[in-house]
């Protein structure tokens, strides 16, 4: 779900991190509208689950909003825009659409009159989308969910930045063509073919995790170039690397670590923060274990960006350290003040609960986007059925100067044998303003 997931006029916040007050119970609350008798039950029931996979109510809720309902805005450099109403109501919603309209907007990224659609609408991912799915999911939201009458709202975008014609010769440069249901049925019995169809189409996990070009486009949109999740800032953080790579990826990992992740929200070298967490929670704690399985399967399979890299190995010398309070530079001590408590000297923390910093690979991350915003803006780990107890970090951004921040994370990716480049005062105060942290405290 996706801030949850501005990249820029044209490619912005997607459903990996629009933060959207939306729960499963709020969406069952809602009586579903009645089915049309000839419609198949299991087929709106398969329709229901591939749009939690899709994540499709992160950013198609508003916040207090009715699920499906629209209104969720997104910035963006010239204006801010806002998420349509995707409910059955035929007046404010897509109560009209046909299965060949719904497919257009879903895969391709045209609406009903014809105009091009704003990629924040991530048609370039969801083109791996199949027909056969594209069917289930129409029939889920014509029947699956309650319409809701609400107007849909127009972007503040002004003129010329608001004309829409450019946009398709994006669409046509960018977009790639729409996936078809041959050799279906063989690739969903092959566990790592069916967690690259769910990476790449419905998960649409490259909208946040790789990087974008010229075009502000993804990159790369399959595992053919190494670009292809090999992280990408959203938000105000960086989603992480996802390839093999040791340091910054997911080389560590094992199968078994990637569907922890993903159901509960944390693992033995990590947890969830920024939009990630709500992608957990809202998403994919509710993907079934084959699904779940399938992904990490195929996530192991991708190649490192940097197959040369050395696995980086524990030193206790900051553990020393600061037992023995013989590192009186300001990075050790704002960590003593504010840190420590819950990742402790050894940057090892606690299980399951405050995560390690020592080799963690968003710790190793060249590009330390994300640490600056946990730290200023603070985070929680998502609630799940695996782990419903949710963890929080507090903001730290009215107590730490912009001067602490940069010295306390330059010593954590320095330190217990984590070899990471210094942080600059500089890349804080640009992701303080940026983020609408608060304003830094005067010493």
């Amino acid at each position: 779900m996706l801030n949850r997931y501005a990249i820029a006029t044209l490619v912005l916040a997607t459903s990996a991190a629009a933060t959207v007050a939306w729960s499963p119970s709020s969406a069952q609350s809602a009586a579903p509208a009645p089915a049309a008798a000839s419609e198949d039950q299991q087929l709106i029931a398969r329709g229901a689950y591939l749009a939690k996979l899709g994540d499709c109510v992160a950013c198609h809720t508003a916040e207090k909003g009715k699920p499906f309902a629209g209104g969720l805005g997104f910035d963006t450099p010239v204006g801010k825009i806002y998420s349509t109403n995707i409910t059955p109501d035929k007046d404010t919603g897509i109560g009209k659409f046909t299965l060949e309209d719904f497919d257009n907007a879903l895969r391709r990224g045209i609406g009903k009159d014809g105009s091009t659609l704003y990629p924040a609408m991530p048609y370039p991912n969801y083109a791996n989308i199949r027909p056969s799915d594209v069917k289930a999911l129409y029939a889920y939201f014509m029947h699956g969910v309650q319409p809701v009458s609400q107007a849909n709202k127009d972007s503040d975008i002004t003129w010329p930045l608001s004309m829409r014609w450019p946009l398709s010769i994006w669409r046509h440069v960018y977009a790639p063509d729409v996936a078809t249901d041959d050799a279906a049925a063989s690739a969903d019995k092959d566990a790592v073919l069916r967690g690259k169809y769910l990476v790449e189409g419905l998960g649409h996990c490259s909208a946040c995790h790789t990087p974008r070009g010229m075009g502000y486009q993804e990159k790369a949109l399959s595992d053919t170039d190494t670009a292809f999740l090999s992280g990408g800032v959203i938000d105000n953080y960086l989603a992480k690397n996802l390839r093999g790579d040791i340091t910054d990826g997911l080389g560590k990992w094992t199968e078994a670590d990637i569907v922890a992740f993903l159901k509960s929200g944390r693992n033995d070298h990590t947890a969830a923060f920024g939009g990630m967490s709500d992608v957990v929670e809202h998403s994919l704690q509710y993907a079934s274990d084959e699904d779940v399985t399938a992904i990490a399967k195929y996530l192991k399979t991708l190649k490192p960006v940097d197959p040369n890299a050395k696995a980086l190995a524990y030193d206790d010398t900051a553990y020393k350290a600061l037992i023995s309070g013989s590192d009186r530079s300001n990075g050790a001590l704002t960590f003593v003040d504010n840190c420590m408590a819950c990742h402790r000297s050894t940057g090892k923390g606690y299980e399951q609960t405050f995560p390690v910093l020592a080799q963690n690979s968003a710790v190793n991350s060249a590009d330390p986007t994300s640490l600056i915003s946990i730290v200023l803006r603070g985070g929680e780990m998502p609630s799940t059925k695996a782990a419903p107890t949710h963890y929080g970090m507090p903001a730290f951004d009215d107590r730490l100067t912009n001067q602490d921040v940069a010295d306390v994370l330059t010593f954590v990716r320095s330190s217990w044998g984590n070899k990471a480049p210094a942080v600059t005062a500089d890349q804080v105060a640009k992701i303080r303003k940026d983020s609408g942290a608060a304003a830094e405290p005067k010493r």
